[in-house]
This record gives structure tokens, C-alpha cells and sequence, in this order.
């Protein structure tokens, strides 16, 4: 049997998107697909997997929908479905960036210049260019383009908060990236808003990048959001550069930990991920809820208890 994950996104109004939702899932099921996707007023953004021929029909009726026909998707070859289950939700946004004005972040409207993977690889080393990475901290300590610049952030919600500090950069040429494209045309766009001129994204990111021009220049793995958990997109000149959380030692084994009120994302080596039961901490050993550890560090999400009303 052939698997496909496909990593995809479209920025495209949606009228009546809560609803939109609902059908939406009700379709990827009676294909059978497992995956994630987000549906908000502005578009769509997804991660699914499935068998190579329900992949086709689902990307031919995303295609027939002339709301969605421009999406591009990024296709891997799997051994099996990168997920367990099918989630479709409605959100506020199908990138959250926690700004209470999100009509100045219109990507349909105003967005940085796209660079293929070989025009990106062509600028890296310039002089000119600031490479900016605008993921989280747990992706970029996996991984992340030589020389780049890498922000403290927990989620993409606090990237706005970051513009200040950036400013430094203005008289230069600021090439955005992410995984798959989808938060540059955000963040590109806020930079553009705060007076940044010269701002570029990687077209279809990190992915992207790897299949077309080989990964030249991404130092360690991508941090993918499925059970794979981290992918090798460099073929040309690879390296690993993050290390064990516990001991560090260098891994590129990305986790979460076992306690599900953790839940923390951190790199850890099979002999710590042994010892202490695929948690960060000992304190996280002793949780009575800790979930078994299978060495992969992978878990479906479990809900948390819901809190008594006091009578």
C-alpha cells in the first residue's frame, strides 16, 4: 500500500466557514483520511495523509473549488499515515498571530516577494540579507538555515512582539521562513506594515526547499507536525546541530514529553528518553496521568480533566 502526507495551505475567504468545517471533515473521512486541518474565515491550512488514490481526490476537489484552486500542495511518499485521526476545526485564524487588528496582515492583499527554493539558496550568503526564521524555539533548535536570525518564541502569537527588536534590520533585505510557507506570508506582511521595505519569503518553505534545491544550507532536521515529528530535507551538505535536553549530548530526536500537563517539546536522546520514560524531568516521571512510552515520543492528544463544579 502507498501513503502520501500532503502539507498545504490557501489563504482564500470562506463564507460561513464554521459550517464549511463540519462538511469538510465529513468529506476527509469518507475518504479515510487521518490528519489535521484548520478552517477559518481566511483560508484553509492542513496536514492529512492517506492512501496515494484518496490524496489524489482530495487535492482534485480542493483544485475544483475556485476559491482554493491556487494551493499548492507538498507532497511526501510515507511507509504509513502520519496521523491517527481526522480533525477539521474552525478557528479565528488558520495561523493564530494574536492580533486584535488582523485586517493589517491580509496576505491576499500585501505580502513579501516570493523566492523559489534556488533563489533563496542563491541569496543566503549575502552580505545584504538578514535570513529571519519566524517559528518557535522547539523548531529552530532542531533545525534551522545557516547564519539565520531566530526569535524567543514560544508559538507564532508572539511574533508581533518581536518587530521592535527587529528593527535593527531595516537597511537590509529580510528573507523570511517557516515549514510550509504559511506564517512568512504573515509575518512578511506585518514587516511591510512596520515599515520594513525590502521583505522576501521562501516559497513553500523548508519543505519545499528541500525537495528543489536539496536542503543546501538547513542545518539539522525540520520539525513536521504529524507523528514523524522531524524529517531530513537536506541531501547536499547535512549536519546535526541540536543536542539532548537532558544530557546534552547531540540528537535530532524530537519529543513530547510523556506527561500530557507537560506535554513540553524538547530533543532528547534514546538513552535519556529510556531512563526517564520518554519525560523532560524526573518530577514529570511521577505524574500519575504520564503516558507510556513507545520510544517514539509521539502521542495523541489526551484531554484534560474537567474540573468538578463546586455544589
Amino acid at each position: 500500500m502507498t501513503y502520501q502526507t500532503l502539507l498545504y495551505y490557501c489563504y482564500s475567504p470562506i463564507a460561513n466557514a464554521e459550517q464549511f468545517a463540519a462538511d469538510h471533515l465529513t468529506f476527509c473521512k469518507s475518504l479515510n483520511l487521518v490528519g489535521r486541518i484548520i478552517v477559518a474565515e481566511e483560508g484553509l491550512n492542513g496536514t492529512i495523509s492517506g492512501t496515494k488514490e484518496a490524496c489524489e481526490t482530495y487535492m482534485n476537489a480542493i483544485h475544483a473549488d475556485e476559491r482554493f484552486a491556487k494551493t499548492e500542495f507538498k507532497i511526501d511518499e510515507v511507509a504509513e499515515p502520519s496521523f491517527i485521526k481526522m480533525h477539521c476545526r474552525y478557528k479565528e485564524e488558520i495561523v493564530y498571530s494574536g492580533l486584535r487588528d488582523t485586517s493589517i496582515i491580509d496576505p491576499n492583499k500585501k505580502t513579501g516577494t516570493y523566492l523559489e527554493p534556488t533563489e533563496f539558496s542563491e541569496m543566503l550568503n549575502r552580505d545584504d540579507v538578514v535570513v529571519l526564521d519566524v517559528r518557535s524555539n522547539y523548531e529552530h533548535n532542531l533545525g534551522r538555515f545557516k547564519n539565520a536570525i531566530t526569535l524567543d518564541i514560544d508559538n507564532f502569537r508572539d511574533f508581533p512582539d518581536q518587530i521592535e527588536a527587529l528593527a535593527q534590520y531595516k537597511d537590509k533585505k529580510i528573507m523570511t521562513y517557516c515549514t510550509g510557507g504559511i506564517k512568512c506570508e504573515k509575518a512578511s506582511a506585518l514587516l511591510l506594515h512596520h515599515g520594513f521595505n525590502d521583505v522576501y519569503q521562501l516559497h513553500g518553505g523548508i519543505i519545499k526547499y528541500g525537495k528543489e534545491a536539496g536542503g543546501k544550507d538547513f542545518e539539522g532536521k525540520c520539525y513536521v507536525f504529524d507523528n514523524r515529528i522531524a524529517i531530513d530535507v537536506n541531501s547536499v551538505n547535512p549536519s546535526i546541530i541540536s543536542v539532548c535536553y537532558n544530557c546534552g549530548t547531540t540528537s535530532s530526536k524530537m519529543i513530547n514529553c510523556a506527561n500530557p500537563e507537560c506535554n513540553e517539546h524538547i530533543t532528547q536522546c534514546d538513552d535519556c528518553g529510556d531512563k526517564l520514560q520518554g519525560c523532560c524531568s524526573e518530577v514529570c516521571t511521577t505524574n500519575p496521568r504520564k503516558r507510556e512510552y513507545d520510544g517514539t515520543g509521539y502521542y495523541v492528544k489526551v484531554p484534560q480533566p474537567v474540573a468538578q463544579k463546586l455544589s
